[in-house]
């Protein structure tokens, strides 16, 4: 593999994330019936940080759920025999509330789509809107995000891996990119 070049460091993220907040707040006109749901594992951290980020701005700040997709996942059966089923948290009436969806990346969708399929079993939002900290693009769903960080044009062949302090020590967007296979 070639060196991973870094995409955002802990200053980049934590300014994408400020403004992030802020693009929520001026959408939804405040706080009011606003909600996060982090899909886990990456989504849960920057929730929690857009959560704080938010009460910084209005002064009051909106209520933070988690979500575990890996039952709605399309491809659950091929990730293992046995999946890691964790615990979705949203202790609070999602009707008629407008729900923003976190995730660390964007890619083909279908987490999204996924994430789409679990909330609406724990009730009906009147909106819900995506908040990632990265669009790697190729999407093979016809989803896109409303809060971005950074775009990024990727191949195949490249990963984009999101440390957070919250996971791994450290906050960090790395692209890497495989050797071909020959």
């Amino acid at each position: 593999m070639e060196r991973p070049r870094v995409i955002l460091d802990e200053k980049e993220i934590d300014r994408a994330l400020s403004r992030m907040a802020h693009q929520i707040v001026e959408r939804n006109k405040g706080v009011e019936n606003l909600c996060l749901i982090g899909i886990r594992t990456g989504g849960v951290p920057l929730a929690y940080r857009l959560q704080k980020k938010i009460e910084e701005i209005e002064g009051s700040a909106p209520q933070v759920g988690i979500l575990d997709i890996t039952l709605y996942r399309d491809d659950w059966s091929n990730l293992s025999q046995h999946p890691i089923i964790r615990k979705t948290e949203i202790p609070f009436s999602i009707d008629e509330k407008t729900i923003v969806l976190v995730d660390d990346v964007i890619y083909t969708g279908r987490t999204t789509r996924a994430a789409l399929d679990a909330v609406i079993d724990y009730g009906r939002p009147a909106k819900i809107e995506l908040a990632v900290l990265v669009d790697r693009g190729r999407r093979e769903l016809p989803i896109q995000p409303d809060f971005c960080g950074v775009t990024l044009s990727t191949s195949r062949n490249e990963h984009v891996n999101v440390y957070l302090k919250e996971i791994s020590g450290k906050d960090q967007v790395l692209l890497e990119k495989e050797e071909d296979a020959d």
